[in-house]
């Protein structure tokens, strides 16, 4: 019988009650039915709630399409920014080889998440010597930074093999009937993928947006949804408190923003978490972020950021709190071996596993930061597997949901991120803009 992922508040006790924890979490069994009625902020935007059985009939569509770029090609480009990355990225890091330059049967690069030019270039040379396809991901096919990295990877691709081959090797993941990149797929005979319209892009890594390009790299897309589906029916209409783990972290959470921790680090302990967090740090800022209201997420990788980051945490402003996510077991194994001369003092670890010294190391420092005032929420992982991300995605993005509407804000709009955009395209002076390009320039005389 498979294990589920467990959630820990006792370290947040001292700071808010236990009693108060399970009260606004049986409260927000509200939120919950808002979610699950279509009667809260943003339910235009709640296709994810029903992923994991939804995406079940595109699976063989998926794993075909995977099949074919891994069979005329050595490596995929996923051209996409935010939550059109973000996903693929923390779930293939989480169950690859931590070291970078690894090879993979298959390799996988991301492009269209910066403006860097150099990025850019180095991404051509590594191509040039590759035979590649590309994957886009897109709604409307505009936005600046998925649509420049295309337009240039698409040409050199076209390029290097011609255009026939080159619209073989390309698939767009976008709009089921508009918008430019669909208008160019249908023209240019790509294979496409529907990104459905009552689902934003922090909430697709159970669509093909996330899922074609974990299928690329090998892993089991099927058992990843099941772990999403099994956590699903642990929390989708569980209005009880004290069996239902979202619930008590969206309060955990709300109660500690009530106390003045207006910032929770997500800390893991292994670097195969980092983009984990990264995801995390997407979904919840850009759901919660608005109206002068949200908590700030940030994330650190222990113990490396305990010699940098551990310092402020330990002792600075009193304004943090932790959500550790603990892998209870690894996927390899490597013994501390005994020395003769014990120069470093080490030999009484001789014969143990790095792990149990990493777990140690986890409580130590829960311990230290609780005493030092920064409370401490505590989710364990049994293993990196597909399954049990899976259960890990659905979980977060359940409890996102319930806690944005604690907050009283629509999680699942981002007018904030607009701004830029439109000061972006006044200073390139994009056709349109040009009273604002006028507005601007005089701003930064």
């Amino acid at each position: 019988m498979n294990k589920i992922i467990s959630l820990s508040l006792k370290n947040i006790d001292g700071f808010v009650s236990a009693e108060e924890v399970m009260a606004l979490a049986q409260k927000s069994a509200i939120q919950l039915e808002k979610l699950n009625n279509k009667t809260g902020l943003g339910n235009d935007f709640l296709g994810w709630l029903s992923l994991p059985e939804d995406i079940e009939s595109q699976f063989d569509d998926i794993e075909k399409c995977a099949k074919h770029l891994r069979k005329v090609s050595e490596a995929t480009v996923v051209i996409g920014i935010g939550g059109s990355y973000l996903g693929a990225k923390a779930v293939i890091e989480a169950l690859s080889n931590s070291i970078p330059t690894a090879k993979r049967d298959h390799e996988i690069y991301f492009a269209g998440h910066t403006l860097s030019e150099d990025y850019l270039a180095d991404l051509l040379e590594v191509l040039d010597k590759k035979e590649f396809s590309i994957v886009v991901i897109s709604k409307s096919g505009t936005t600046t930074e998925p649509a420049i990295a295309f337009r240039v990877l698409k040409r050199f691709l076209e390029n290097k093999v011609g255009e026939k081959e080159a619209a073989n090797r390309i698939v767009a993941i976008t709009d089921e009937k508009k918008g430019a990149l669909r208008g160019l797929a249908n023209g240019k005979g790509y294979k496409t993928f529907v990104i459905p319209d009552n689902i934003g892009g922090r909430f697709s890594v159970l669509t093909p947006v996330g899922l074609l390009p974990i299928a690329l790299c090998g892993f089991d897309i099927r058992a990843l949804v099941k772990g999403a589906k099994d956590m699903e029916a642990m929390t989708r209409f569980n209005k009880d408190a004290n069996s239902n783990m979202a619930l008590q972290y969206a309060a955990a959470r709300n109660l500690l923003l009530g106390i003045g921790k207006t910032t929770e680090i997500f800390v893991c302990f292994t670097p195969k978490l980092h983009y984990m967090a990264e995801w995390w740090k997407q979904l919840y800022g850009e759901s919660e972020g608005k109206e002068g209201k949200g908590i700030f997420p940030a994330g650190v990788d222990f113990t490396t950021d305990l010699h940098s980051m551990g310092q402020y945490i330990q002792e600075g402003q009193r304004i943090i709190f932790e959500t550790f996510l603990s892998v209870t077991k690894p996927s390899k194994k490597v013994v501390i071996p005994m020395e003769t001369d014990d120069a470093d003092q080490l030999n009484y670890l001789a014969g143990r596993r790095v792990t149990e010294v990493n777990h140690n190391a986890e409580t130590g420092t829960i311990l230290a930061h609780k005493d030092g005032g920064v409370p401490v929420i505590r989710i364990e992982i049994p293993e990196l597997s597909p399954y049990y991300l899976g259960q890990l995605i659905y979980f977060y993005e359940i409890a996102c949901g319930i806690s944005g509407y604690i907050l009283d804000v629509n999680p699942f709009n981002q007018p904030g991120v607009e701004a830029y955009k439109k000061n972006m395209f006044a200073l390139l002076n994009k056709p349109g803009y040009e009273e604002a390009n006028k507005k601007i320039m005089e701003r930064l005389k």
